[in-house]
């Protein structure tokens, strides 16, 4: 069918914060006011909107006060907020953004145009803007590519992708979401439509990006910077942030496709302990299931699992089980039974089941986009969690994946009910693994007895991030993969799903002992952390690779839990703020263009720099560092910032550098959190010229009491005066911890002498947790 696109403004209207246009062959376009910085475009055709739902949105995502300004102009309408305006031309309803200072942000090329599906009676929306001098993009999910989109093309359509390689799309995750910088100006395009969606990033034209659906509408949202970092923090708030961890889901973890029988569990557990490798928890795989039953044990692998769970608690390990959505198409099986009965599992049009193979065989599958479907999933944990002790729960194969077929997924013209907007597999297939995910969270937290859910999904859509965390797929153990587990957990973090990991040392294949030792490394700096490998190709586990690299492997771990605070201050920076944990480069200091193109290097939290190392024999590694200076861990030599830098590498060693100014906080090793009380907290406290800003965050370390206050949220200035350093503690929250500050000074010369609250202290003396102000003269 021949393409169309809008014509001649007829008349607008203007409602509260939404300006409705329509044109004179019925396309609809509304620019509706979400805050200062946010703009909703919809477009509509034949006179005709859609229902509004999503399932995106973050349900307490707060509209600003309706202020905003509109103006009739010769050739275009405009609706504006403080800080962004929205230009429509009359001619064509194309669309442009401007700053405040009329500068312009972001215009449409040939705009907004679609086709007709004759297959689907669908529209084919598409959008096409053009690509401003020097403008580079950055963002969509778990791509396994540069930083840098620019000239390339994608595909969201959530897909199970086997040793997956570098550039390969689609994969797992579908996050429609982009980021645009140019002139120094940073925004963001969150196209909020859940069919199968494409980007084009000046890949089929250099000075035109774009983006298309296969149906649903041209519905997206336009945020505002002009820095990259607030656009990031604006997107989270529209699509939702994390839940608080407990602390013991950022230590290691470990997993195997499968540990089986029961026997080998302990013996890992134990041997975990025997080596004294922290670990927080041990994962079990499909085999733990009756035939691969979801919500069976295999009695005769693992005839006591409730003993099991309780014996490995008092060891400190949680317990991770495995759940996925097919579910095995057997008369006798109660969890099939009651699917059947209850009219849960998805169909085709005509009313046959959607029948797959996967893991158990022949398999029906739960709609989880229908309310009561997601309700039923939910209490199917109550056994796992509430009676056996489970910890937490993995959500694998929900794309949904199916064996043996060309499109490994359902046909398109399955019917979902998408909470009552009835639609096909076309617009479902891509929040599906989402919506699993959305019950089993309910169902975990529901049944956890006030403990907080550790939830990991395969696949989702925006969003996913209010839910689970994540793990990037089926990787493989070679060297490319550590740079691009690298790569996708900054893209993730940067599309608002900052709880992320890779499966260290790779899932397909094994590693060599250096390459495990420098993906832990690097896995040590990102918010899930955990091995995981196939049965197929060997051991995986910390000691599988010689005394060297356990001790190795050991000491990366090791300083992982040191570590844990900053890492939690750092999560609860992305659950209450939207900050990404991990940043690229480009979103430190995105003034400086050599960071447009570095991929390795990148920030954990606020303060601390780190980078891959992805090639073997490394013995060292030229980094680029962003404004500021900064802080070898290693050797405590301090570096220049926007400047390329060559540090040394030995075998435990690795890019880890600390922003001048900050002040980290460090635990003592445990082998697993809670192990011990902890009575002292190093602040480690680096020298600086200028100010800088660090925090704390500390809570019960699970449970909700936070949510009503119950933390301590700390503010740490540090500031250098002509006689003295002054650091200055400020805090929020009700918490009141039971630990004291031990400091430890780096890059300081003749420290005279040290005052906290007025009162001469000895460097190596302890500080209440409640101190003010400390100073250091020098």
């Amino acid at each position: 069918m021949s393409e169309k696109e809008p014509n001649q403004l007829r008349d607008y209207t203007i409602d509260n914060n939404i300006l409705t246009c329509v044109s004179e062959n019925g396309v609809i376009l509304k620019a509706e006011i979400l805050t200062d910085h946010i703009i909703r475009v919809r477009y509509s055709t034949n006179n005709y909107q859609l229902p509004d739902f999503s399932y995106a949105l973050n349900p307490n995502f707060k509209q600003d006060e309706k202020t905003y300004t509109f103006k009739d102009a010769k050739n275009y309408v405009v609706i504006a907020t403080e800080r962004v305006e929205c230009r429509i031309k009359k001619q064509n309803l194309q669309v442009s953004f401007y700053d405040n200072q009329g500068t312009l942000i972001n215009e449409d090329e040939k705009g907004f145009h679609w086709e007709v599906s004759e297959s689907t009676g669908n529209d084919i929306v598409q959008m096409s803007k053009q690509v401003q001098k020097d403008e580079v993009f950055f963002g969509l999910g778990d791509k396994p590519t540069e930083m840098n989109i620019k000239n390339k093309r994608f595909e969201n359509w959530g897909s199970d992708c086997y040793g997956y390689s570098y550039n390969d799309d689609p994969l797992y995750k579908n996050i429609p979401f982009y980021y645009g910088l140019h002139h120094g100006i940073g925004y963001g395009i969150f196209f909020d439509n859940s069919f199968r969606t494409f980007f084009d990033f000046g890949h089929e034209r250099p000075d035109a990006t774009s983006f298309w659906s296969h149906g649903g509408e041209m519905n997206y949202y336009f945020i505002a910077g002009p820095n990259l970092l607030e656009v990031s923090e604006r997107y989270a708030a529209l699509t939702g942030t994390a839940d608080m961890p407990a602390l013991w889901a950022l230590g290691f973890q470990q997993c195997k496709w499968s540990y089986k029988p029961e026997s080998q569990v302990r013996e890992i557990t134990s041997k975990m302990r025997e080596l004294k490798i922290p670990c927080d928890a041990i994962y079990l795989d499909i085999d733990y299931m009756d035939g691969f039953r979801c919500f069976t044990w295999d009695k005769e692998h693992f005839p006591a699992p409730k003993k099991m769970i309780s014996d490995l608690s008092s060891q400190g390990f949680k317990t991770m089980v495995i759940i996925d959505p097919g579910i095995k198409k057997d008369p006798d099986y109660w969890v099939f039974k009651e699917g059947l009965e209850n009219d849960y599992f998805c169909k085709y049009p005509d009313g046959p089941y959607v029948e797959g193979n996967v893991w158990p065989g022949a398999c029906y599958f739960p709609d989880f986009t229908k309310p009561e479907v997601r309700s039923w999933w939910a209490d199917l944990y109550e056994g796992l969690i509430s009676h056996d002790g489970v910890a937490g729960v993995w959500n694998d194969m929900n794309e949904p994946a199916i064996f043996d077929v060309e499109t490994k997924t359902f046909t398109e013209n399955v019917m979902h009910d998408y909470d009552g907007h009835l639609c096909s597999h076309a617009k479902a297939h891509n929040v599906y693994g989402m919506q699993m995910a959305r019950a089993t969270y309910e169902g975990v937290k529901k049944h956890g007895d006030n403990k907080r859910a550790l939830i990991i999904t395969r696949s989702g859509y925006s969003g996913l991030q209010r839910y689970s965390s994540v793990w990037t797929g089926d990787n493989i153990a070679t060297w490319q993969h550590i740079w691009i587990a690298n790569v996708q957990c900054q893209r993730l973090a940067i599309s608002g799903v900052s709880y992320a990991g890779s499966d260290i040392g790779g899932f397909i294949g094994q590693p060599t002992p250096e390459m495990f030792v420098r993906w832990i490394q690097l896995g040590i700096f990102h918010p899930f952390c955990r091995v995981h490998s196939s049965q197929d190709d060997g051991d995986q586990e910390p000691w599988s690779f010689g005394d060297k690299a356990t001790d190795l492997f050991r000491e990366a771990v090791e300083l992982r839990y040191q570590m844990l605070p900053y890492h939690y201050t750092a999560f609860y920076q992305h659950h209450k703020f939207g900050t990404p944990i991990l940043k690229p480069l480009t979103f430190i200091d995105q003034e400086d263009e050599e960071n447009y193109y570095r991929d390795h290097e990148f920030l954990c939290g606020n303060n601390i720099l780190s980078a891959s190392i992805d090639e073997e024999k490394c013995k060292a590694k030229t980094i680029y560092l962003p404004q500021g200076k900064w802080y070898n861990y290693w050797d405590n030599e301090l570096h220049d910032g926007r400047n390329e830098t060559t540090i040394s590498i030995t075998e435990n060693t690795f890019p880890f550098l600390i922003k001048a100014g900050s002040v980290i906080p460090f635990y003592p090793i445990q082998q697993y959190v809670g192990e011990k009380q902890i009575d002292v907290v190093t602040l480690k406290i680096y020298y600086s010229e200028n100010s800088e800003i660090s925090n704390l965050y500390v809570d019960a370390l699970d449970g909700y009491e936070y949510e009503s206050g119950d933390y301590r949220y700390s503010t740490f200035y540090f500031e250098n005066f002509e006689s003295n350093v002054v650091i200055k503690q400020s805090w929020e929250g009700t918490f009141k911890p039971h630990y004291q500050f031990k400091i430890e000074l780096i890059g300081f010369e003749n420290v005279k002498g040290i005052d906290v609250d007025g009162k001469k202290i000895d460097v190596n003396e302890v500080l209440a947790h409640d101190f003010r102000e400390l100073t250091i003269s020098k």
